[in-house]
């Protein structure tokens, strides 16, 4: 099926549920740009140009994004230029979310930093100096943030997250674990957790004030994570784990 950019657009929940059964040739002032697929990962879509993500030769600039968020009831995240976009995640993996963001909850608790779960836009930009320059719009599973003076007058977060988890799902895992790894640390996080149902671990990174690994552990059985950060903010790993089921843990 060919139809144009304005159309999907402004119907891109019907041209996405049609991708279950044939491709979708995207055209602008006639010419074909852009292919929407069916990605074959179950957690999330890629929209690519010719292949399997949305994207030109060029990157799909910040405000493209927009038009495709506000036309949509659907989740996506803008990582260099590519829009991904994001299905609703599986009961263990929420359930991950929640036993984590309870620990969270309790730890910072009349603290002056916050804990907050997706949705929430995180804007980002690398290494340089405006967002501007390099927008990157992601939605971690749970940050907590130091910076609410960053929050705009249209109540909208603008700041750096101090610490970022990311619970992995089959079809994230590399996006996870090498993209927004790269992302988090060039654009100030000092603190990423990625846990792992499968494998019942949990990788944590501490990155620099100069926006390097400054440390990589990954911890595993019946051990204890530790924020250098936010000291006495801690995870005793069965205390996660066992909150899930057997058959998750195995797949």
């Amino acid at each position: 099926m060919r139809i144009n950019a304005t159309d999907l657009q402004n119907a891109f929940g019907k041209y996405l549920a049609l991708t279950e059964k044939e491709d979708i040739i995207i055209t602008k002032n006639g010419r074909s740009v852009a292919k929407l697929t069916r990605y074959n990962e179950p957690d999330y879509f890629l929209l690519h140009e010719e292949a399997l993500k949305y994207k030109t030769t060029r990157k799909i600039s910040y405000e493209e994004y927009r038009e495709l968020v506000e036309s949509s009831d659907q989740r996506y995240e803008l990582i260099d230029g590519e829009v991904y976009l994001l299905a609703s995640p599986a009961f263990d993996h929420q359930v991950a979310v929640n036993e984590i963001a309870w620990h969270f909850y309790n730890y910072f608790k009349g603290k002056p930093c916050r804990s907050l779960t997706a949705p929430l836009d995180v804007r980002l930009f690398g290494y340089a100096t405006k967002f501007e320059e390099d927008p990157n719009v992601v939605q971690p599973d749970i940050v907590v943030v130091c910076d609410e003076e960053k929050v705009n007058a249209d109540n909208r977060y603008e700041g750096i997250p101090s610490l970022v988890v990311e619970v992995l799902s089959p079809s994230t895992k590399g996006k996870d674990m090498v993209t927004k790894l790269n992302l988090y640390m060039k654009s100030g996080v000092r603190e990423y957790w990625i846990v792992d149902l499968a494998e019942q671990s949990i990788t944590h990174y501490a990155f620099s004030p100069e926006r390097d690994i400054e440390g990589l552990t990954i911890f595993r059985e019946d051990e204890t994570v530790r924020s250098p950060l936010f000291p006495g903010l801690e995870i005793h790993l069965p205390d996660l784990f066992g909150e899930i089921r057997p058959k998750s843990r195995q797949d």
